[in-house]
């Protein structure tokens, strides 16, 4: 596959991530940002996007496409990056390409420990985690189901996958037992799963590109929240 320029960037969780693969192509140079996220993002992301573009030399008409992470994860982060991903991509005439974030924790616990098989959970807040399979061909990622948004005892860890995502400090022993992996949806594990997605047509225009939510509200009512402590201060 013939070397791809690409700017990649995730701010769906707490983490800004942000990332270019160079005239040399993915993997042989790369340009990364890792920082804080959260309120931050909004206002950080687009300058150092700017910045890894003036470090390798490429303006936005160089790239072949604008990665960012879909989702699921952070109402605010998913809006967040995809309009600046739409407003880069649309003044540039080049496409966009939304990632699952999920399937972005899967290559980056493949990346650290070679693992094929992967149980993606990203802490959704509110005593939920969202969750997929992921099954890795040598090629590329498959989905082996739907993504999940559920309570961390819900979970069910196949025969042969690893757990891995960021939500093992909130849920500890409440998620299920197995392998675990800590990781992160990465502006460069996005970089290492974009080309085998664009191969494969996932990427769309910059007007169509929308955010992966799954959850369809963003905070719990006065009597949710009620309800939860009460479950919690239960023996």
């Amino acid at each position: 596959m013939a070397p791809l320029n690409l700017l990649a960037f995730d701010t769906s969780t707490e983490r800004l991530s942000v990332a270019l693969s160079g005239p040399q192509g993915v993997g042989a140079r790369l340009f990364v940002h890792e920082g804080e996220g959260g309120r931050e993002a909004s206002a950080a992301l687009i300058p150092v996007a700017m910045g890894l573009l003036r470090d390798a030399g490429l303006t936005l008409a160089d790239l072949q496409a604008i990665v960012f992470g879909g989702g699921p994860g952070s109402f605010t982060g998913l809006r967040t990056a995809c309009a600046v991903a739409q407003g880069l991509a649309f003044g540039a005439g080049r496409p966009v390409l939304p990632v699952e974030t999920l399937m972005a924790v899967a290559e980056e616990a493949r990346h650290a420990q070679g693992t094929t098989r992967v149980l993606a959970v990203l802490d959704a807040r509110m005593d939920e985690v969202y969750a997929a399979p992921y099954a890795y061909d040598g090629q590329a990622w498959r989905r082996e189901g739907p993504i999940t948004l559920s309570q961390p005892e819900a979970l069910t860890l196949p025969a042969g996958y690893v757990l891995a995502g960021n939500a093992f400090d909130a849920y500890g022993q409440r998620l299920p037992a197995g392998p675990r992996v800590p990781a992160l949806p990465t502006a460069t594990a996005m970089l290492r799963v974009a080309p085998a997605l664009l191969a494969a047509g996932a990427h769309v225009p910059a007007h169509e590109a929308l955010p992966l939510y799954v959850r369809d509200k963003v905070a719990q009512t006065t009597a949710e929240r009620e309800a939860l402590r009460t479950a919690k201060a239960l023996p």
